[in-house]
């Protein structure tokens, strides 16, 4: 055989631009003059400056890097802080912080199930979900979207011991809500513990942003699981798995994620605290943003556009094609306006779209700009 073996990927590439599923890093500027309704920073608090300062503050008291992984160099009384902190907010026993969200729902889902046990997850969960089931090496049983009945079905006719229902308390395309009370009383029925990912609950659901699972009287629960993320509503960056002292001691001796990984950077852990105590001195903030995600929707829709409804910061406005979105949100910039487009494999084909996602910041004047960028994209 001769020639380059990678040869392939120019196929591919050819192969996604022809079906508009091409991508492409654009950096923005620090002085970015589009509105954002396309970041996870749900709270506004990135540029917040008593969250710059917890960053630069970590910064010069443990310098740029953890040194190492957490079970060497890597655990500062920084870390140990934070872990206190996230855990009584979202009122866990106990917590542990990694250096993302996509690594604590790995090292957790791995860690809590594995050969001869099942993980039963919804099937629009998240990627890092679907990652997780996947190298977990457990049976994994994918249930329609939000179907309570599925997942009891899935637990009763299960063979194994162990069972893992694992579910997004709030969806990141669509933004509507888990139903977890239900989910909770299926899993206790039928002997299995539930793991929810509060990425898009954390600071937005429930009162003064503790999350989903404390909204639907979870908090605490020694079979309940939550991770998060620190890099959406906290504004900074990394991940935590929020539970019994139990789990967590667990998942120290046996996340790969966690003890393979080098600890989250300094500066990241104090701008997250930072943010967590900005949002506990001001709980006002939860409920701002949602009322914002919810004025937004309804922009969309009085312009007649297609658009979910909004149970957390985020709401989609359904476009189709993915040429016909990527085409929507160009015209949302030159207008002024940045938004998210999610074409396959984010979404099945068919259903692109723009996702719009709120800010507690917004302004009656930002809105203005958006309803007017929505009003061009409808034609």
């Amino acid at each position: 055989m001769t020639g380059n073996p990678l040869d392939w990927l120019k196929t591919r590439a050819a192969e996604r631009a022809a079906a508009g599923l091409r991508r492409r890093l654009r950096p923005r500027s620090a002085r970015d003059p589009l509105l954002d309704l396309a970041s996870n920073d749900y709270l506004g608090l990135a540029r917040d400056p008593r969250v710059v300062a917890g960053a630069v503050d970590a910064v010069r008291a443990w310098g740029a890097g953890s040194t190492g992984s957490r079970l060497v160099t890597g655990s500062t009384e920084l870390h140990a802080e934070l872990e206190r902190e996230l855990a009584e907010h979202v009122g866990a026993a106990a917590g542990l912080v990694f250096s993302s969200g996509y690594l604590a729902n790995l090292g957790a889902i791995a860690a809590l199930t594995g050969p001869g046990a099942l993980v039963v997850s919804d099937a629009l969960n998240h990627a890092s979900i679907v990652d997780a089931c996947r190298l977990s090496r457990a049976r994994v049983v994918v249930t329609p979207h939000r179907d309570v009945t599925a997942v009891e079905k899935a637990l009763a006719d299960r063979t194994e011991e162990r069972a893992l229902v694992v579910v997004d308390a709030v969806f990141s395309v669509d933004g509507d809500l888990a139903p977890l009370a239900e989910l909770a009383g299926v899993c206790r029925r039928q002997g299995a513990a539930l793991l929810v990912d509060e990425a898009h609950g954390l600071g937005v659901i429930g009162t003064g942003g503790r999350g989903a699972a404390h909204a639907a009287g979870l908090a605490g629960a020694p079979d309940v699981v939550v991770t998060a993320t620190l890099s959406k509503a906290l504004g900074s960056q990394g991940g935590a798995v929020l539970a019994s002292q139990d789990v967590v001691d667990h998942l120290v001796d046996a996340a790969r994620a966690f003890i393979f990984d080098t600890g989250l950077a300094p500066a990241c852990a104090g701008a997250a605290l930072a943010a967590l105590r900005v949002l506990r001195a001001e709980p006002h903030l939860a409920e701002r943003v949602r009322d914002r995600a919810r004025e937004l929707a309804g922009l969309a829709h009085a312009l007649g556009l297609p658009v979910t409804r909004p149970e957390g910061a985020v709401a989609s406005v359904l476009i189709g094609e993915p040429a016909a979105a990527v085409r929507a949100a160009e015209r949302c910039a030159e207008l002024g306006v940045r938004v998210g487009c999610f074409r396959p494999p984010s979404v099945p084909d068919g259903v692109s779209r723009l996702r719009l996602t709120a800010r507690a910041d917004l302004t009656d004047e930002d809105l203005a700009l958006a309803r007017r960028a929505l009003a061009a994209v409808r034609g």
